[in-house]
């Protein structure tokens, strides 16, 4: 049964062929739209729709007999999501087939509303607010959540043995900046149907926003690690104080380097514990994730970075203690620029959150040198979603960050650090013996600093002890390790906030 067949009333084919139909087609879109002054869709929800909560928004759920490609032993199901809630952008969804694109029609009776009391007739006259893939990842008999498009340009993705956690989007503009941030929306996608023998699924999206619009082409493949490959090409109505490309978002509470404010029997709280990134002259560094007191931006230069992404380091069950959210099987996201993407700097975003239900932390590439209005700008990444592969340095990594007051030395307004570094068996010897080279910043003065080999876990432990001279100012502390002439860890980068 086709999609046309089980998903309602659908348009006429529009007179583009699917053989016809790729990326320029989108592109032309997108110039078009950039061409003209912005619109913002005219849509107001009623209360009923508007006042949902994340649990009842949650409940409407589409019916499954109504799912597209449900019965056509297709590899790949889709199915949609209302609007309500904080999703009030419509989105128009199309089908691209042999014999032409399609639109498919939004209808309310398609949903089931569950315990919810939402009148199906308040949804009459409205669109999508996004859709879900399914596919098989971690059993042959049942098509599992893989892939979402929900809200904005946020998509999240699954692979083996995960749980949702942190968010991509298509564009980050102005992030943390005075003026505002501005969030661009994808208004309409084209998914393909599948052939019965495909392990990869392809999707187009046309994002608009006041200041850009742009042409994406999304390639899923699920799988142990679940990669979407993104080909972009984006063209600024007006300029923009500052262009995220490939942003991450994510959430941070606390964790073993932050205690929290308030009791909690979990001894961490976060879907993401770190930025890594791999610059374009090979250094690998670590930056731990905070939940600071104020708004703390910090940002890495580079020229062609290998990469970057937020990590989930900590991944046993004991980490976190939590059998509900189960934050250890929370993906990492790595971002794998494809051909060279110049001189720029990835820029971390951690903004101050009272709970764990806030995504506070962005992170994305900012090139150095803009677009000009109305320029077509290409660019190209790939997205790992990666849980028990993590993309890992090739020597020694960190393991984890500790920070608090050590037990031998009496309050003296002093802050001790803890870092473990793990890694190759060969790198973790106590017959390598490695020398900890540490930098600190003018803020800073380092009172000790001891590296011992740490036979519980087989790796190294760098204790440091610093005296911050102005409370006010954060301090940046900068530690790697080597043997010989020989560095055979990634840089721990680490950031004090202001007291």
């Amino acid at each position: 049964m086709g999609f046309a067949c089980v998903a309602g009333a659908l348009l006429g084919f529009l007179s583009t062929s699917a053989s016809a139909f790729d990326f320029e087609d989108i592109a032309q879109r997108a110039r078009r739209l950039a061409d003209d002054p912005y619109k913002k869709p005219d849509v107001v929800l009623p209360p009923e729709l508007r006042n949902l909560n994340y649990e009842s928004y949650h409940q409407i759920r589409y019916k499954p007999e109504r799912m597209p490609w449900r019965n056509a032993k297709l590899p790949f199901e889709v199915d949609f999501f209302p609007p309500g809630w904080h999703f009030d952008q419509p989105v128009k969804i199309n089908e691209v087939t042999a014999q032409g694109v399609r639109e498919v029609r939004f209808d309310q009776d398609a949903f089931d509303f569950g315990t919810t009391k939402v009148d199906p007739g308040k949804l009459r006259g409205l669109n999508f607010a996004g859709f879900r893939v399914r596919y098989p990842v971690n059993s042959a008999t049942r098509k599992d959540e893989v892939l979402t498009f929900l809200g904005a340009s946020y998509f999240r993705a699954l692979g083996k043995g995960q749980r949702y956690g942190l968010s991509a989007r298509g564009l980050a503009i102005d992030t943390a900046l005075a003026t505002g941030e501005e969030f661009p929306h994808f208004v309409e996608f084209w998914v393909l149907r599948p052939q019965a023998s495909d392990k990869q699924l392809v999707i187009y999206g046309l994002l608009d926003s006041p200041r850009a619009a742009g042409a994406y082409r999304f390639v899923l493949t699920p799988g142990i690690d679940t990669v979407m490959d993104v080909t972009a090409r984006l063209y600024l109505r007006n300029t923009v104080g500052k262009l995220g490309l490939a942003p991450l978002t994510s959430m941070f509470y606390f964790g073993r380097g932050q205690h929290p404010v308030e009791d909690d029997f979990r001894p961490a709280v976060h879907d993401s514990d770190g930025l890594s990134i791999h610059m374009g002259n090979d250094e690998w560094i670590w930056r731990p994730l905070s939940d600071p007191k104020r708004l703390l931006i910090t940002s890495f230069s580079t020229t062609n970075p290998v990469g970057f992404g937020l990590m989930q380091r900590q991944r046993d069950f004991a980490d976190y203690e939590d059998p509900v959210l189960r934050y250890e099987l929370r993906p990492s996201a790595w971002v794998e620029p494809k051909a060279q993407w110049g001189a720029g700097r990835v820029e971390l975003v951690q903004i101050p959150s009272p709970d764990e239900t806030n995504d506070n932390i962005v992170a994305y590439w900012v090139p150095d040198r803009l677009p000009a209005p109305k320029a077509a700008y290409d660019y190209a990444y790939r997205v790992w979603w990666q849980k028990d592969k993590d993309t890992q340095p090739p020597g020694l990594r960190v393991a984890q960050t500790l920070y608090g007051r050590g037990y031998t030395h009496a309050p003296d307004g002093s802050v001790s650090l803890a870092v473990d570094f793990e890694g190759p068996p060969d790198m973790e010897s106590p017959e390598l013996k490695p020398e900890a080279q540490v930098s600190v910043d003018a803020n800073g003065k380092l009172l000790e600093q001891q590296m011992i080999h740490n036979d519980a876990t087989g790796g190294w432990r760098l204790s440091l002890r610093l005296q911050r001279l102005d409370a006010g100012k954060p301090v940046e502390i900068r530690a790697s390790l080597r043997s010989g002439n020989k560095g055979i860890s990634e840089t721990w980068s680490y950031i004090l906030p202001p007291d």
